[in-house]
């Protein structure tokens, strides 16, 4: 119930940076301005997340990283929202939904079954998923799969409401030095 009223109130606040990012990417692309995705929750259910749209309408339907040439599909605005992961606020959204909270493993693509192997065969599948995670201030995109299942493991291990305030003061300070950003 906190990450729901708590993300809340952050859509709330935040909502005039709303206006402004939605009308850049209206300018720059027109509609939608929000990207919609099918991705997996806890217990390997499903979910659609929802970010600001930072790549063009015609972009393949797949992770970045599996891409040809991803930077010919970011928008203008799309460096600007990836670099400080403001991309990721409307996750906010599906936190008062009750299909993530603010800390835990970051929601795997729907066809993301190798992570999910993993992530079953280590228990992780049981955490809600996260707009921050253990394994993201620890290297982000720049991992394998076995050592982020590694360390969301260890947070499924460590889980407590000081390890998540860690997580978030740590993830602020990652996202300002943009450490460990691929795409």
């Amino acid at each position: 119930m906190f990450n729901r009223v708590l993300s809340l109130l952050m859509l709330l606040l935040l909502s005039p940076l709303f206006l402004v990012v939605s009308l850049l990417i209206l300018i720059e692309d027109g509609v939608p301005v929000f990207f919609k995705q099918k991705r997996v929750g806890v217990n390997y259910s499903f979910f659609h997340i929802y970010k600001f749209r930072s790549m063009k309408k015609n972009t393949p339907n797949v992770a970045t990283h599996l891409l040809e040439n991803p930077s010919q599909y970011v928008l203008k605005i799309g460096k600007f929202l990836r670099k400080l992961s403001f991309d990721e606020l409307p996750n906010l959204i599906n936190i008062v939904r009750g299909e993530m909270v603010f800390v835990g493993p970051r929601p795997a693509l729907y066809n993301q079954d190798d992570l999910m192997q993993l992530r079953v065969k280590a228990g992780v599948d049981q955490l809600k998923p996260g707009i921050t995670g253990w394994a993201q201030i620890n290297g982000r995109d720049e991992i394998a799969l076995e050592e982020k299942v590694a360390f969301e493991k260890e947070y499924l291990e460590r889980k407590s409401f000081w390890f998540d305030i860690k997580i978030v003061w740590l993830t602020f300070s990652r996202v300002l030095k943009s450490d460990g950003v691929k795409h």
